[in-house]
């Protein structure tokens, strides 16, 4: 079994933690959301989320983490078989190394479209598309597959997979080197390096000049646009009122916060036992928001304003649409687009990749500490698991159907169980009073009077409300989609649905053996 890691330094383990939670969502999801949901009206119910939820579980995951830590657990299963003192907690704490793994297969696949995109500006070849949206947009679909399942294992369109096998490979050294080897060194070059792309691009968003042929498509309008309280037509109250506008939003601060996800949990792990996790919390969170609300909030969609107008911002496309479609038709009309293309696309390669490197590491030190096997032999197992998962996305590319599935149920359904299972664990399970000391240790910063308090009632009551809501819109369509069979070619979303469940009985035929290595290491 591998040495025990920790983190080399506290901002390494701060900007991999951050790097975890900054990225696809933050420059393409959240401004999509926002623009969607009244602009202005929509940080209501975010902010709301963000304290309510997104903050305080966070502190909660990362003291839960370094309690783990301190007893010699890097896993969720192990941590969660301590927490409840039962090894059906192992099962339990499973959800939170299935999901980043399942997320992995398919996020690999849109990091490839970044980097794509990314070598297509700099070798000039968007510049000759134009400004076309349907020439942009065949381009994308080709690209990506998605007029049909196999059509990138032809000899025509292969070309994505290369980029895909380049992003694998990357992503396997560097997850191969360890936390602070390869997690940890990496993140404190990428994370710096985005931020610098993200503010370029953002300087050249902010000094576009008004389109000539329309003047009132200015920044300034556009980001009048973007923040104004409501859209033309709407009242606060109302816009506030769609109970759509709390789901989004809540949705946002856990996909972008990456709370939930057992990506946290495992990295708490690696600290020493008396590191802070009070002020690294809120500074992760801190970092988080000011890639999504300042650098990501400010680029997609003024830009889109000045040279499309207010259709795109009333209307916004989908997050594959506005990144894919919409913004390179934007780079393709801009002044020196080639070059702040290619930033904007490689800065969105090093927010995914400073992501998918996370995204492993659960699964890593499940086997590892379960199974008792090195680092070398638990990532040759989880390459050969994630490059057919990986493969399969791929395959199934039409319209993104195995793609879509798989984020909803592990990105969206099972984010909810597990962070509702966290923070009702963490708060009546452990103890509040347990865990606001856990939170204390070492903490550099007064934490609020009214902590205790969110995290033991506000918290479990609000993710229970919320998600409620949000099962009640969504399950029963999806229900429906897996067992309505198409009338032509394969059933994909029941295959995804497959997927998945071959994946849950692998891993727990593994929790099953670390539990049996767990019961002989504990004291008779």
């Amino acid at each position: 079994m591998s040495k025990r890691e920790y983190w080399g330094t506290r901002v390494g383990a701060i900007l991999a933690v951050t790097g975890s939670a900054v990225g696809l969502g933050n420059f393409l999801r959240f401004p999509g959301q926002a623009a969607k949901y009244g602009g202005g009206a929509f940080l209501i119910p975010y902010l709301v989320a963000f304290l309510v939820v997104g903050l305080p579980m966070a502190m909660a995951e990362w003291a839960l983490g370094r309690w783990g830590g301190r007893r010699g657990h890097n896993s969720a299963p192990g941590i969660f078989r301590m927490l409840l003192g039962s090894r059906k907690g192992a099962y339990v704490g499973m959800i939170g190394t299935i999901m980043p793994l399942m997320i992995y297969m398919y996020y690999l696949f849109v990091e490839a479209w970044c980097l794509s995109y990314a070598w297509d500006y700099l070798t000039g070849h968007f510049g000759r598309l134009g400004a076309d949206l349907a020439v942009i947009e065949d381009h994308f679909l080709t690209l990506v597959g998605a007029r049909a399942n196999g059509a990138l294992f032809t000899p025509a369109a292969a070309r994505m997979l290369l980029f895909l096998g380049l992003c694998f490979v990357a992503n396997t050294f560097l997850i191969y080197r360890g936390i602070t080897r390869g997690i940890e060194k990496f993140c404190n070059l990428a994370m710096p390096l985005l931020v610098v792309c993200a503010l370029v691009v953002l300087g050249r968003v902010l000094t576009l000049p008004a389109n000539p042929a329309h003047p009132e498509q200015s920044v300034v309008n556009g980001l009048g646009y973007m923040w104004n309280p409501t859209k033309p037509g709407e009242t606060l109250w109302s816009a506030l009122a769609n109970p759509e506008i709390w789901l989004a939003a809540t949705g946002q601060i856990f996909f972008s916060l990456s709370v939930g996800f057992g990506l946290i949990l495992t990295y708490a792990t690696y600290l020493k036992p008396n590191d802070d996790v009070a002020l690294s919390s809120v500074t992760a969170c801190a970092g988080n928001e000011f890639c999504e609300v300042v650098l990501g909030g400010m680029i997609a969609i003024p830009a889109a304003f000045v040279f499309l107008g207010p259709a795109v911002v009333q209307n916004p496309p989908g997050t594959f649409g506005l990144g894919f479609v919409t913004l390179p038709n934007v780079f393709n009309q801009m002044p020196l687009g080639s070059f702040f293309g290619f930033l904007f696309f490689f800065l969105l390669f090093l927010a995914a990749i400073t992501s998918s490197l996370s995204m492993l590491q659960p699964s890593i030190s499940l086997l590892e500490e379960g199974l008792k096997i090195g680092r070398r032999a638990s990532v040759s197992i989880l390459t050969f698991v994630t490059l057919a998962g990986c493969f399969f996305v791929v395959y199934f590319s039409k319209d993104f159907t195995a793609l879509d599935t798989l984020d909803f149920w592990m990105a969206n359904f099972f984010i909810f169980i597990f962070a509702t299972i966290q923070s009702v664990v963490f708060a009546w399970v452990l103890g509040i009073g347990k865990g606001m000391e856990e939170i204390r240790r070492g903490a550099e910063i007064r934490l609020p009077r009214a902590l205790p308090f969110v995290l033991k009632y506000v918290s479990p009551v609000y993710l229970l409300a919320i998600f409620a809501l949000w099962a009640w819109k969504n399950l029963p369509e999806r229900w429906q989609a897996i067992v309505t069979l198409p009338k032509e070619g394969p059933p994909v979303v029941l295959l995804s649905v497959v997927l998945i469940a071959a994946v849950v009985a692998f891993f727990s035929m593994i929790v099953a053996a670390a539990n049996r290595a767990w019961d002989k290491e504990e004291p008779s």
